[in-house]
């Protein structure tokens, strides 16, 4: 393991319920401290304090706030459903716009539980290779199941199907990330309406 890898791993993987806890306490009040104070004023001290565990005890588990930050991180990726959702529907009848509104709706609602740490966890938050490894994979695998679906369905008219896939997943990722997680509040039903319009449209065509 890497001095970087070392800087961005828990300390204490918890084997006791009591152990856990208090790491799901530290996750929740780091979610919170970083909302509220932003990165560089979310020191490990405050997260201490509001997980209400000695500042000895946060270290037991982690290193740094980098570390936890890179945790938080980890675990949205994990609570991403969207390509579930796409594997649902890729040999379903349904029709073309009720394919694409789940998916969007899916990454949407993924991106919804907090804005302002979504947007510290994009701009600041530590990126390890390993982490990055799995970034990239999951994208691949919606993109490639994206291509299946719009392979099997007979409203896709779109030509190239392999770029349309891949357009249609950075589309939708990075236009749901930007858009949720910038300042300022944005309608989440008009988001969705003009993302599957705009994409159905463009399959269609």
């Amino acid at each position: 393991m890497t001095s970087e890898q070392r800087r961005l791993q828990p300390r204490k993987q918890p084997r006791q319920v009591r152990a856990e806890l208090t790491r799901q306490r530290i996750l929740t009040a780091a979610a919170h401290v970083f909302a509220e104070y932003g990165y560089a004023a979310g020191t490990t001290n405050r997260i201490a304090e509001r997980a209400r565990i000695s500042i000895g005890s946060l270290y037991q588990y982690y290193p740094n706030k980098d570390a936890i930050l890179a945790e938080l991180l980890t675990r949205h990726l994990d609570g991403d459903r969207a390509a579930d959702t796409l594997r649902r529907y890729k040999r379903s009848p349904e029709p073309l716009e009720t394919v694409i509104r789940e998916f969007v709706h899916t990454v949407i609602e993924n991106h919804l539980d907090d804005p302002r740490l979504l947007q510290i966890m994009i701009e600041q938050a530590p990126r390890s290779g390993e982490l990055l490894e799995r970034v990239t994979r999951l994208e691949w695998e919606m993109v490639g199941d994206l291509r299946e679906l719009l392979h099997g369905h007979p409203e896709v008219r779109v030509r190239d199907k392999d770029t349309a896939a891949r357009l249609v997943a950075s589309t939708v990722e990075l236009t749901v990330h930007q858009l949720i997680a910038a300042p300022g509040s944005i309608d989440v039903t008009r988001l969705e309406n003009e993302l599957v319009a705009m994409i159905t449209g463009y399959l269609r065509a």
